[in-house]
């Protein structure tokens, strides 16, 4: 009983105008890679599921594109209540059979290869990765380039995956197919489209 009323609480209260808000906020982000952009806490999802990254499932998410849930996301009960009750997307059974995948732990995340990477004829049909990071700011400094980017732009995320730049550096070499990422914060997303070419920022 507790798990059912959990999963019908915190979606957003005015679901046409907290939803575009949100989707106006991860537009933006995905446009101009590595800016802040704030998203106000329109959700309250239960368990180790965000606020932030809680609003952009519900943005991104519904029954026809499959969810997959990092180990520790997936066995939470009231995470996937939530998630089914409110953008009711199927769970994926394997990452490469994602659409979007949601990580509570970016630090421990799998490699990224093993997500779905699209195809040449349809590099849309590859996963977007939402990570739950601590902050998008105190980590290691990232130089960001190209397109949307004026000249070069940074942030210093936390945690990251492991051996991010050399996972990131193959991402871009399979282009057009690939992944992309969303940075989910306490606040704020940051979004890492695979057109985004990422070095580590020489002091």
């Amino acid at each position: 009983m507790e798990t059912a009323a959990n999963a019908v609480e915190g979606g957003f209260d005015d679901a046409v105008l907290a939803g575009q808000a949100a989707f106006r906020a991860q537009m933006d982000a995905m446009a101009r890679p590595g800016t802040v952009q704030p998203v106000a806490p329109l959700t309250a999802p239960p368990g180790l599921l965000s606020a932030v990254a809680g609003s952009v499932a519900l943005t991104l998410c519904d029954q026809d594109t499959p969810l997959w849930l990092d180990p520790r996301m997936q066995a939470d009960g009231d995470v996937k209540a939530w998630l089914a009750f409110h953008c009711g997307a199927p769970l994926a059974h394997t990452p490469a059979d994602a659409h979007f995948a949601l990580v509570s732990s970016p630090g421990e995340l799998i490699a990224l290869e093993n997500f779905a990477q699209g195809s040449q004829d349809y590099p849309d049909r590859s996963t977007t990765l939402i990570l739950q990071v601590e902050s998008l700011t105190g980590g290691e400094e990232l130089a960001l380039e190209g397109p949307g980017i004026k000249d070069r732009h940074t942030i210093a995320p936390k945690p990251m995956p492991r051996h991010f730049l050399a996972q990131w550096t193959q991402n871009n070499a399979r282009f057009p197919r690939g992944v992309d990422l969303v940075l989910a914060g306490d606040d704020a997303v940051v979004c890492l489209p695979r057109t985004t070419r990422i070095s580590r920022l020489e002091s």
